[in-house]
């Protein structure tokens, strides 16, 4: 019984990190109506950028994210702003283009400057654990990992609701032509909107490294990741990519404790073909 406990523990913990993973890319589907191919190598690439950092200032990965956040969102923004915007208008076809280039853009450039070796993001939190009673553990770091994904959730949940520039990227998402006409800049609200996307990527991406190793061709692991949890939970949808993380996450740990290590991902992926079949718009679709 203890056990059971501890892999359900573990699995609401790996859900809140799902759900930092997967916040992203929800959120600029559900405003820009874009599947971004690149997230999980956006993802990546602030894991590197932290490593760079932290092995430059000597300084925690935690506390690298005053750097690297503010770099990523200029990234992201620029992105939308000089690429993306120009196509949005030409259908699907053309985004998902440019995101796939770029995705390999970034593989390579991460392998050409940090070679295939496998990198973490060193820090003692990774080795922390909080014991309970009957010998429960709590993994630290994946505590944070949880806590971060639920904290990036209700702040954007808060942004939106109650800010100006995120009632306008609502607008912009909910009716376009309207937001126009009520004098809203569409292109500069996406820019903004890639730049909030690709920053909580970079979050979950130092988060990331310092729990597992990374390689340069890690992203796209994380891009299924981060598609499962969308899709589970309504594509657009915050609270639910939140509700999805943890579904997928106890769903993962509950399918190794019950068939093995090996079957951790298949029981995982198994929702999610069960979701696409009986509820493809996902729990909490918009």
């Amino acid at each position: 019984m203890e056990a059971l406990i501890q892999s359900l523990i573990q699995g609401v913990l790996l859900g809140g990190l799902y759900a930092a993973i997967g916040i992203g890319m929800s959120l600029i589907f559900g405003i820009v109506k874009l599947t971004n191919l690149a997230h999980g190598d956006f993802l990546i690439l602030g894991s590197y950028i932290s490593l760079v950092v932290t092995s430059t200032l000597g300084i925690s990965p935690f506390l690298s994210l005053i750097i690297v956040v503010p770099v990523m969102f200029c990234i992201g923004f620029l992105v939308q702003n000089t690429m993306l915007n120009r196509v949005l208008a030409k259908g699907a076809e053309p985004t998902l283009m440019i995101t796939f280039g770029l995705s390999i853009v970034i593989q390579n450039l991460l392998l050409y400057f940090f070679t295939a070796d496998a990198r973490n993001l060193k820090s003692s939190i990774a080795l922390k654990s909080i014991t309970l009673s009957d010998g429960i553990r709590i993994p630290v770091i994946y505590l944070i990992g949880c806590i971060v994904g639920i904290v990036i959730i209700l702040v954007l949940g808060a942004y939106f609701k109650k800010t100006y520039q995120g009632k306008a990227i609502m607008a912009a998402a909910d009716d376009l032509e309207v937001a126009q006409l009520m004098g809203v800049n569409t292109k500069n609200i996406y820019a903004l909107a890639m730049g909030i996307s690709i920053s909580t990527a970079a979050i979950a991406g130092v988060l990331v490294g310092v729990i597992y190793n990374f390689y340069p061709t890690s992203g796209s692991s994380y891009l299924v990741i981060a598609f499962a949890v969308v899709v589970i939970g309504g594509m657009g949808s915050t609270y639910g990519t939140l509700a999805a993380g943890f579904i997928f996450g106890v769903a993962q740990v509950l399918g190794a404790h019950f068939f093995g290590a090996q079957a951790q991902l298949l029981t995982g992926y198994v929702v999610l073909l069960i979701m696409l079949i009986f509820r493809p718009q996902g729990l909490f679709s918009r």
